[in-house]
């Protein structure tokens, strides 16, 4: 071989592990756009949690687990990894320069919450020296972080339809969403709605006198016939009202809970209490949530493209992950619905934070 040829050689051995390089970033970036990101399994992960929860004073109380005296860690070490492609790690940084002036709305109930008070401690604890702005009116809460300009709010609507306060007392109109609602609705780049929890609620939790449906006052009915009347009410709200080039729609779906310890194969145990690892895999039975199938029916029914946050399968694996007596009553409640932070919900929002990312 000549000396230019040489020269050839020896330029396209530099150039290959580039080109290498590249392509394998092509093949992940494409991958991670295929990948069913909810399909996978918990895996321990000594770099975790994502942040230190100490770092963000305003976590409510109910949440702070580890301040309200959960002495095991081993629950916050495990980090959700999908079957076919790796979740990429939550960059505060790129989050909020690519929202940059952007307004985000979590719309729902306690566990909306949950979600939202994860999700600004995660971009807080990133750069606690970073000025942010709170306030709290009515209903409705605003984090402000004021380097970047992005609001992430929540509106706390357990139902996301109307609730009306007349002569019969609380009717919950399955038919109608509250008109200053659906306005401010219109004005955000994101929104990720949720609403179940408070459907089951019987006695003195029930929030309503009746439900009326078309021009009929219920006093009750069937809870999962109401629920799908009311999600397709919400549903038709979308489909008018949102211009799917300005607005990302998200619908978080079931988020479980773990009551019963024998659900799980536990028959010592009664409830979370007391539970420090996951599930290997799912417990019986295994077929969906009855709620779950309702949303999954009522998103394949729409014209405008929602994105379900499908998070109930991978939140059923962790039995682990509650306030169980370290939540907001102390060792006189116990709470199995909601969830520790840092903890579960930090996972919910890295699928949110990829799924913005990789559309």
């Amino acid at each position: 071989m000549g000396a230019l040829g040489l020269g050839i050689a020896f330029a396209l051995l530099v150039l290959l592990p580039s080109l290498e390089h590249q392509v394998h970033g092509k093949q992940s970036n494409y991958e991670l756009k295929k990948c069913d990101i909810y399909q996978g399994r918990w895996v321990y992960d000594a770099s975790y949690p994502l942040y230190d929860s100490s770092l963000c004073s305003f976590i409510e109380n109910a949440f702070a687990c580890q301040k309200n005296g959960r002495a095991d860690e081993l629950y916050l070490k495990y980090k959700w990894q999908p079957f076919a492609c790796k979740l990429p790690r939550f960059d505060a940084e790129d989050f909020l320069e690519r929202f940059r002036d952007k307004r985000i709305m979590f719309v729902g109930d306690s566990l909306s919450l949950n979600q939202w008070q994860s999700f600004t401690c995660m971009l807080h604890a990133a750069s606690p020296e970073s000025e942010y702005n709170f306030e709290r009116i009515g209903s409705t809460s605003t984090f402000t972080f004021q380097s970047h300009n992005v609001s992430l709010m929540l509106q706390r609507n357990a139902f996301l339809v109307d609730m009306e306060h007349n002569k019969y007392g609380r009717v919950l109109k399955l038919n109608s969403i509250d008109h200053e609602d659906g306005l401010a609705w219109k004005e955000f780049d994101v929104l990720i709605f949720n609403t179940w929890h408070w459907w089951l609620h019987t006695g003195r939790k029930q929030p309503w006198e009746f439900i009326q449906d078309g021009n009929t006052l219920h006093q009750d009915m069937d809870r999962f016939v109401a629920y799908e009347k009311a999600l397709r009410t919400w549903a038709r709200w979308v489909d008018k009202n949102v211009d799917p080039t300005k607005t990302k729609v998200f619908f978080q779906s079931i988020s479980p809970t773990h009551w019963n310890a024998s659900f799980w194969g536990n028959p010592e145990g009664r409830n979370c209490t007391a539970e420090t690892r996951p599930l290997a895999e799912q417990p019986y039975p295994r077929s969906p949530h009855p709620a779950q199938v309702i949303v999954e029916r009522v998103l394949r029914g729409m014209s405008k493209p929602v994105n379900l946050l499908n998070v109930t399968a991978l939140s059923r694996l962790r039995k682990d992950g509650h306030p169980s007596i370290y939540g907001n009553e102390g060792h006189r409640g116990m709470d199995c619905s909601h969830w520790c932070l840092p903890g579960v919900p930090d996972t919910w929002n890295q699928l949110l934070y990829t799924e913005l990312i990789r559309n």
